[in-house]
């Protein structure tokens, strides 16, 4: 049965909105990258947020991108309540006028009272995306196949030290953050020097080096099954799906953090929603320090809220040590995305990389 909302309804009516009570939603759906992130996401998020408030949770999976979201709100027919993704896709998202704004003075603060804008980490709040988790791609390989890795960004780019097929996703971001890091680039000036077209044009002809060798994927479960299958030697994946395979199916899978990208995932609200106010909670739910320390003890993704770090314990199957796993431990040459530029310059590389790809 829906919950009356006096307090919404009262304000509604008062500012002339609504002439008819306001009712909470049953349901909200919430849209995520599946596999092992969405188990994590249900076992920390999901199910504690329908325990608290009897909202059920609608897991609805997809690759990314904003192509659906601008769908739904163009035909007014918006279905997807909360969608996680990129902060670079909050931004274009906002700016294209397709995401509800969100008010981060509305979220909950920390235990000791610290205002959720302090104690979020620095660049996991935007106008219209809320921090969930931060992630990584890093180089993984199967040392049941390759004794002796890969140590560097600059190994992966190394068919002569390491011949073989090596796994990329199909993507511009991160290929040519790594192409420039593997060029001598340090991790400082890659944002810098990939925004003239000297630059572009340096990383596309490392990347150049490579291609013959690359087998392309699209879905995070595949750069654990390529490993396991002997198809590449070596493959960029989203550090937890490696994690994952060592912790759960006990691969022996190495991760190479040099050089890894990390970024963070945001809550992203459809413009339009009919469940916008249950959407909202659900955000301001997954935002509070317990669960942002619970999806890091269930999985390796690391908390966007500084409070939860200390929070951060053991495995709950295996006792391993989660803050080993988590991107904001390895940091030496790590390269932070940068929202900004990907925002800027996506649909200029983007094509580019799509055309040099059909070459």
């Amino acid at each position: 049965m829906k919950r009356f909302l006096t307090s919404v309804a009262v304000l509604a009516i008062a500012a002339g909105g609504l002439s008819a009570p306001v009712f909470a939603a049953d349901a909200i759906t919430v849209v995520s990258w599946g596999g092992a992130y969405t188990e994590a996401q249900r076992q920390a998020f999901y199910e504690p947020f329908t325990k608290a408030t009897g909202i059920t949770i609608n897991s609805v999976d997809y690759n990314g991108g904003l192509g659906q979201i601008k769908a739904q709100v163009e035909a007014k027919n918006v279905t997807w309540d909360v969608v996680v993704g990129e902060k670079a896709l909050a931004e274009i998202g906002c700016f294209d006028n397709i995401l509800e704004k969100q008010d981060p003075a509305l979220l909950p603060a920390a235990k000791d009272g610290t205002p959720a804008d302090q104690d979020f980490i620095e660049g996991t709040i935007s106008d219209c995306g809320i921090g969930s988790v931060i992630w990584s791609t890093a180089i993984a390989y199967n040392t049941s196949k390759l004794a002796d890795g890969p140590k560097t960004i600059a190994d992966f780019f190394d068919l002569e030290k390491f011949p073989g097929k090596r796994g990329l996703r199909k993507s511009a971001d991160v290929n040519l953050e790594w192409a420039l890091l593997a060029d001598g680039v340090p991790a400082a000036d890659i944002y810098k020097v990939l925004a003239t077209k000297e630059g572009v044009d340096r990383a596309f002809a490392k990347l150049d080096t490579i291609k013959s060798s690359v087998v392309w994927w699209e879905a995070g479960s595949q750069p654990p099954q390529l490993l396991a299958d002997g198809e590449v030697v070596m493959t960029s994946a989203y550090s937890s799906r490696i994690f994952n395979a060592i912790n759960d199916e006990k691969q022996p899978f190495t991760i190479v953090w040099d050089g890894q990208v990390w970024d963070r995932d945001v809550w992203m609200i459809p413009r339009g929603t009919r469940n916008l106010d249950a959407a909202k909670q659900f955000v301001n739910f997954s935002s509070e320090t317990e669960q942002q320390a619970a999806i890091t003890n269930s999985s390796s993704y690391g908390p966007v809220r500084k409070s939860a770090i200390a929070l951060i314990g053991k495995n709950a199957k295996t006792g391993v040590e989660m803050k080993d796993f988590v991107p904001t431990a390895h940091l030496d040459n790590a390269v932070e995305s940068d929202s900004e530029f990907w925002s800027t310059y996506r649909d200029e590389l983007f094509a580019r990389f799509n055309s040099w790809l059909a070459k």
